[in-house]
């Protein structure tokens, strides 16, 4: 669950509807600044299902007692979150194996430098994943597939950017994965850093667009207000709070 908080409520959204923004950026990208186009539709399944494995466990979100709001990705309990990682990469890897290829790369990046002797055993078991999958596929860890890596980050980023961010918010303001800009770098950008902000409360404008044109897209949500889940929980709270859509414009 992608968690933000205001004054009265919680914004949730859960991950596979935030997955579905970042596949329709993967769609809309300039044929020019797409590599490897023979792989496009593994690639967009890769961006469209990278969080599916928290389809589930976005059904029924928990409480975080330490800190008095919904456990979101960034804090969900570690074991248990390293296991839907691992699940999610499998049912993609049926899927698609060069699909599954990025996902186990983009998953398996975030514990890189993992101390914990589960995040030290995912990464590794992940790598051997990796080699596999590549050797199976006939291929290398060439400049299609770190391109292909790098946008469904960037996707990923861009939309969590309208999900982690209030529409509208100044960018000193902003969530702080964002006051610097993006971490994904491209060639036809010359290599530097796509920056976005908020032009108003449905547009945010990027310093350089890989699309083919204006992208509109619809971002389900909830607002989920702290009084309810004061009376009934969470989950009750969760499940009869309508859905709500944000509309946002990339230009």
């Amino acid at each position: 669950m992608i968690i933000h908080e205001r004054e009265k409520d919680f914004v949730m959204i859960a991950q596979h509807d935030h997955a579905r923004v970042s596949e329709e950026a993967a769609e809309n990208w300039q044929e020019d600044y797409f590599l490897g186009m023979d792989k496009k539709e593994s690639v967009l399944l890769a961006v469209r299902e990278h969080d599916r494995c928290w389809i589930e466990p976005d059904k029924e979100p928990l409480w975080n007692e330490l800190t008095q709001q919904p456990y979101s990705f960034m804090d969900y309990p570690g074991g248990s979150k390293l296991a839907f990682y691992k699940q999610g990469i499998d049912d993609v890897v049926q899927m698609d194996p060069y699909a599954g290829l990025l996902c186990s790369l983009h998953y398996a990046s975030f514990l890189e430098n993992a101390t914990s002797t589960i995040g030290k055993n995912f990464f590794n078991e992940e790598k051997q994943r990796q080699q596999e999958l590549i050797k199976q596929l006939r291929i290398g860890y060439d400049r299609s597939l770190s391109f292909h890596l790098t946008l469904l980050k960037f996707c990923d980023n861009l939309s969590l950017y309208i999900c982690l961010n209030e529409p509208g918010t100044p960018k000193g303001q902003e969530h702080y994965f964002y006051r610097k800009g993006s971490q994904q770098k491209f060639f036809f950008a010359d290599e530097t850093l796509i920056d976005a902000k908020w032009l108003n409360q449905q547009t945010v404008s990027l310093s350089i667009s890989p699309f083919k044109k204006e992208l509109k897209v619809q971002l389900p949500y909830k607002a989920v207000k702290k009084e309810q889940i004061k009376r009934t929980g969470l989950s009750a709270a969760y499940n009869e709070s309508p859905l709500l859509l944000r509309e946002v414009t990339f230009v």
